[in-house]
């Protein structure tokens, strides 16, 4: 309008007004903006985030302002946490924030924005300040508010899916016509109570210590035993550093043992855990107490995988030691080929010998993916062709095991937690 003005004079005169105008605009603007605190904002997520799961981030923003304004908030989220609505191109871009727009009525209005994360790895992250970008319906002038404190947050072991699979665990359907055969365990015996002495109790039985106290005869109760012990193994070596979908096998192997272990307590089973790789480091002895799934968390919470070849032997070496009955063993590891099953071979036959062993490994999720596409040229049908190979030899695998005694469980990262406690359900009905 200025530059018009060499050319027709009079718009000098209007520009001049409306860049006055303008100007006038701006500062009330500031004024309005600046002139108090508006905006008061502040997060709302639980302290304990679980792995793999969409876990809900609310965020609360309440406007002081005696008028309308626009809001645009962006929330700092830690840089290892998946945004679960986002790209993870977007989310790198963004570098770990996540933002939204709203517009708040006057008068102490509030709104409610809420989104999903899932975290795929363990450990404690840190959600930054939320960031409150403020502007009148003028839209001249933007104030910048940071709000809420810095919050950390610990990612534990995916304890959301205990409740997905709670049902399973107090289900019978996979049990024949519903009937229960109660499994006795040959003369093992589960302390009870402690009751009075009666004609026809055995004298063996007789607790001395309660009978001094009482001044009367007392004995211990004993009932069949019906539980068995059920230990998750897990490979902490190299081998369980493949990732699927961001998460790596033993992620998934520590996700799959914590939910097996909730169904096993469930169904009166005693939980145990071993976790190896040149040496066992984590020894936690079966247990079905009401404290043994906090037990299980807190020790699956730090767990690693290493950069060494897993000793097969020293597992052996370390259940005979420690474990004295005959239990379930599920161990978590990850053969890649024939040979690499054979060399483990002769310890996996020896922990079958005292145990019943199953093992769990994993499929190439992505190599099934490209086998399923159509090959289109000649190359591609050589590379289908040594795909298959691939994926034949790992049911190999699991034939190899069978005809050595051995259970074996080939599943993909996606199913695994299901295929664990049908497999289990189904050993349990089996013995049963």
């Amino acid at each position: 309008m200025l530059g018009l003005g060499y050319a027709f004079p009079w718009l000098f005169v209007v520009g001049r007004v409306m860049l006055l105008l303008f100007l006038i605009l701006v500062v009330a603007d500031i004024i309005l903006l600046y002139s108090r605190k508006g905006i008061e904002a502040w997060r709302e997520c639980a302290e304990r985030f679980s792995n793999g799961d969409k876990n809900d981030v609310r965020l609360h923003i309440r406007s002081l302002y005696p008028f309308a304004i626009y809001i645009n908030v962006i929330d700092e989220i830690p840089d290892m946490l998946e945004d679960s609505e986002a790209s993870s191109k977007l989310r790198t871009e963004d570098g770990g924030l996540r933002s939204f727009q709203r517009k708040l009525d006057k008068g102490h209005s509030q709104s409610t924005v809420s989104y999903q994360l899932s975290p795929v790895r363990r450990g404690e992250y840190e959600f930054g300040l939320i960031r409150v970008f403020t502007c009148t319906v003028l839209g001249l002038v933007e104030r910048r508010y940071s709000c809420g404190t810095p919050q950390k947050i610990k990612v534990y072991p995916s304890f959301l899916m205990l409740h997905q699979y709670e049902l399973l665990a107090i289900s019978n359907h996979l049990t024949d016509m519903g009937i229960k055969r109660i499994r006795r365990v040959g003369n093992n015996t589960e302390f009870e109570q402690i009751k009075e002495y009666v004609q026809g109790n055995e004298y063996r039985s007789i607790n001395w210590k309660a009978s001094a106290r009482r001044h009367q005869l007392m004995v211990n109760v004993y009932h069949d035993e019906r539980s068995q012990q059920v230990f998750c193994c897990i490979d902490k070596g190299r081998v369980m550093q493949q990732a699927f979908n961001g998460m790596t096998l033993l992620d998934y192997s520590i996700n799959a043992s914590l939910v097996l272990s909730y169904v096993a307590v469930k169904r009166e089973d005693k939980a145990g855990l071993i976790t190896f790789a040149e040496r066992v480091d984590t020894f936690i002895p079966a247990s079905r107490q009401s404290g043994q799934m906090q037990i299980l968390m807190s020790n699956l919470y730090a767990q690693n995988t290493s950069f060494g070849e897993t000793d097969f032997s020293n597992l052996y070496v370390n259940t005979n030691r420690h474990i004295n009955k005959r239990s379930l063993m599920v161990l978590y590891t990850n053969f890649t080929n024939m040979t690499e099953m054979e060399r483990q071979l002769p310890f996996l036959e020896m922990l079958s010998e005292r145990h019943r062993l199953l093992v769990v490994f994993f499929e190439d999720a992505e190599l099934n993916d490209y086998i399923a596409l159509p090959a289109k040229s000649t190359e591609e049908y050589y590379q289908h062709v040594i795909a298959e190979k691939f994926a034949q030899e790992k049911r190999m695998i699991v034939m190899a095991l069978n005809q050595h005694g051995i259970l074996g469980l080939l599943t993909t990262p996606r199913q695994l937690s299901v295929d664990v406690i049908n497999k289990y359900l189904e050993i349990r009905r089996n013995t049963l």
